[in-house]
C-alpha cells in the first residue's frame, strides 16, 4: 500500500475539574490510498480540516483508528506492550474464556469480580472514555460534513456521514452491552458546549439512535467497501440484525440477516491463498495474513481490521491479540519462539475446559490448525532437547482445570491459533501487524438462526446452523436439537476467542448462568450485579449539576 506524505492530528480535549468527561482526542489522518498511517505534523482545529473531501476523509481515517484500538492496549502510550487489552473486557470471565495468566487489571476484574470490579477501576474507566471519544469523533464528522463549502455530491457526502454513523452505532453497541443505560451524545463537543448534567438514557432510546444511524448507513454505504478496513452496507445490515434481536423484533432481524447472506459473500469452504499448498483446513485460511481481505480471496469477511508494519506511527498498524491468546510456550525448556508456533505470546487469556470439550470428533475448528495440540522439538532450535526428550518428540498441551492453573502448568495450556503472527526479522516484537477478520458471514448465519429460533422456526434455525457446521466438517443437527443453549454452544465453537462473547450472553440473559456452569475460575465470583460494569466514578463526579445514577450493586 502506498504511504501518504502528510498527516495531522486534531486534539479536542474537554476537561472539567481535571477529569476527562466523555470526550477527548480525535486523531485525523490525511487523505490517501493508505488510511492507516498517522504521522502527527501539527495541531489544527476542525475548521481547518472540514473544508474539502480530503479533510473529511482524514477525519474518517482517524475514526477507524479508534475502532482498531479495540484490539490494542488501553494504557495510554503503552498500547502494544503490557497494556490491558480492551477486547479482554468483552470476552474474559464468560463461559468460554478465563484469565490463564491475569497479569493486568483486565484479567483480575473479570476473573475475580467482587471488589476488583469497582467504579474507580482504571481499566473500565479508560474503555468508557475511549468509546465516548469515538462517539465525539463520529459526531464531529457528521456535523462538519454539513459545511456548504465542501465541494462534493450528495452521494459522496452521505456515504461519509454513513461511515461515521456506523461507527457511532458501533460505539453505542459496546456501551450498552457493558454499561446498560448510557448518556446519548449526538453533537460535536466543543469548548463552548460543555455539559455537566448528563442523563443516562434508557436502552430503548439508545437503541433508537443506533437503529436510525444504521438504517441511514444501510441506504448510503456501498455494497463493497471502497477501502480495506472500512464499512460497507453489509456491516450496517449485520448490526441491524443483532440490534433488532435486542429490541425484540426477530422478524426484522431475520430480514436484515438474509439481506447480508444474499449479498456478494460466501463462507470459505475450500482451501485458498498463502498456505493453500500446506496442511490445513478451510476454516483457518481466512485468518492468515495475506488471506484476510476480499481482494485476497476472502469471500467471508464483512469487515476487516487492516494493519501494516513499518509505517511511521505504529499505533496505526498494531494490535496485541497475540500476546493475550497465544500461549507462553517460550517458557518450556527447549522450545523457542518461532513463526510456525505463532510468535511471542504471553497467554493471558485461555479457553475454558468446557469450551475445549464441546467439539465433535471431526470438527475442524478443533483441529491442530485451530487449537494447539503440542510443541515439537526440532533441530533448528539450536539447543538440544532437555533430558528424556529427543528431536521429533512433542510436548502435548494439557487443559488443566481453570481453578488449578499456575505458573508450573499454564505454559503447556492449549491456545487458540486465530491470532498467531510473527515478524521473522524480530520474533520478540510485542505488537503484531497482520490483517485480521473483524466480522464474518458465519456470524450473520448464526444471528439468522437466533432470530428464527426466537420466532419458533427451529427448522430454519437448524439449517442456518448447519451451513456453518458443514463448512467445519461437523455433523449436521436436526430441528429437534435446536435450542438457545445449543446455539450459544455453536457460537462458541465457531467464534472461540474471536467474538465479544459477553455480548451474546448478555443479549440472551445467559451470562451469569453459563459463567457459573462452565468457568471454574470466574463462575464462583460472578454475581447478578456483574451483568453490567459500574459507571466510572470520575464520570459521576464530573457531572456536577445532575446526579448520575450508578448501576445496581455498586457504590
Amino acid at each position: 500500500m502506498k504511504k501518504h506524505n502528510k498527516s495531522i492530528t486534531i486534539q479536542k480535549v474537554i476537561w472539567n475539574k481535571m477529569i476527562l468527561l466523555l470526550f477527548g482526542t480525535l486523531s485525523i489522518v490525511s487523505c490517501s490510498e493508505d488510511f492507516l498511517e498517522e504521522d502527527p505534523a501539527n495541531i489544527v482545529v476542525a475548521e481547518d480540516v472540514f473544508v474539502d473531501k480530503a479533510g473529511v476523509q482524514s477525519a474518517l481515517n482517524g475514526l477507524y483508528h479508534e475502532v482498531r484500538k479495540e484490539r490494542m492496549g488501553s494504557n495510554g502510550q503503552n498500547e502494544s506492550g503490557g497494556g490491558d487489552l480492551r477486547f479482554s473486557i468483552m470476552v474474559n470471565g464468560t463461559d468460554n474464556v478465563f484469565a490463564l495468566n491475569p497479569g493486568r487489571s483486565s484479567g483480575v476484574i473479570t476473573s475475580q469480580f467482587g471488589g476488583a470490579n469497582n467504579s474507580a477501576a482504571g481499566y473500565t474507566t479508560r474503555i468508557f472514555g475511549w468509546l465516548y471519544r469515538t462517539i465525539n469523533a463520529a459526531n464531529t464528522i457528521v456535523d462538519r460534513s454539513e459545511n456548504p463549502e465542501i465541494e462534493w455530491s450528495l452521494e459522496e457526502k452521505n456515504e461519509a456521514i454513513a461511515e461515521a454513523k456506523t461507527v457511532r452505532a458501533w460505539a453505542y453497541r459496546h456501551l450498552t452491552y457493558l454499561w446498560g443505560d448510557v448518556p446519548i451524545s449526538l453533537k460535536e463537543s466543543t469548548g463552548d458546549n460543555i455539559i455537566t448534567d448528563w442523563q443516562r438514557s434508557p436502552l430503548d432510546e439508545v437503541f433508537a439512535v443506533m437503529e436510525s444511524d444504521l438504517l441511514f448507513a444501510e441506504t448510503w454505504l456501498p455494497t463493497e467497501s471502497r477501502n480495506p478496513g472500512t464499512v460497507s452496507k453489509a456491516v450496517a445490515q449485520h448490526y441491524l440484525a443483532e440490534l433488532y434481536i435486542r429490541m425484540g423484533k426477530p422478524d426484522l432481524a431475520e430480514r436484515k440477516a438474509q439481506a447480508v447472506i444474499s449479498g456478494p459473500y460466501a463462507l470459505i469452504t475450500s482451501r485458498y491463498g498463502v498456505r493453500a499448498a500446506q496442511p490445513g483446513v478451510p476454516f483457518m485460511d481466512q485468518f492468515y495474513d495475506g488471506n484476510v481481505l476480499r481482494s485476497q480471496g476472502n469471500t467471508e469477511v464483512l469487515w476487516a481490521i487492516v494493519h501494516e508494519n513499518g509505517i511511521d506511527n505504529p499505533d496505526q498498524g498494531r494490535n496485541i491479540m497475540r500476546r493475550f491468546f497465544v500461549g507462553f510456550y517460550r517458557n518450556i525448556n527447549g522450545i523457542a519462539v518461532s513463526v510456525d508456533r505463532g510468535g511471542r505470546g504471553i497467554g493471558r487469556l485461555g479457553m475454558t475446559n468446557w469450551a475445549l470439550s464441546i467439539y465433535g470428533p471431526e470438527d475442524e475448528r478443533n483441529s491442530e490448525f485451530a487449537i494447539t495440540k503440542g510443541y515439537t522439538y526440532t533441530e533448528s532450535e539450536g539447543d538440544s532437547p532437555p533430558d528424556g526428550f529427543s528431536f521429533g518428540d512433542t510436548i502435548e498441551t494439557v487443559a488443566v482445570p481453570e481453578d488449578n492453573v499456575n505458573p508450573s502448568n499454564r505454559n503447556t495450556y492449549p491456545h487458540c491459533r486465530k491470532w498467531e503472527w510473527a515478524d521473522p526479522a524480530n520474533l520478540n516484537l510485542n505488537e503484531q501487524y497482520g490483517d485480521q477478520p473483524y466480522l464474518r458471514l458465519a456470524d450473520t448465519y448464526l444471528l439468522l438462526a437466533e432470530a428464527q429460533l426466537a420466532q419458533g422456526n427451529t427448522s430454519g434455525a437448524a439449517e442456518a446452523i448447519n451451513v456453518v457446521r458443514r463448512r467445519a466438517n461437523a455433523s449436521e443437527i436436526t430441528a429437534a436439537e435446536v435450542n438457545l443453549d445449543f446455539l450459544l454452544d455453536e457460537r462458541s465453537r465457531e467464534f472461540l476467542c474471536e467474538e465479544q462473547r459477553r455480548y451474546c450472553l448478555v443479549r440472551n440473559n445467559k451470562l451469569i448462568e453459563r459463567t457459573r456452569l462452565y468457568n471454574l475460575q470466574a463462575g464462583p465470583n460472578i454475581t447478578e450485579r456483574d451483568r453490567l460494569f459500574p459507571i466510572p466514578q470520575s464520570v459521576i463526579d464530573a457531572n456536577l449539576t445532575n446526579p448520575m445514577r450508578q448501576n445496581n450493586g455498586y457504590q
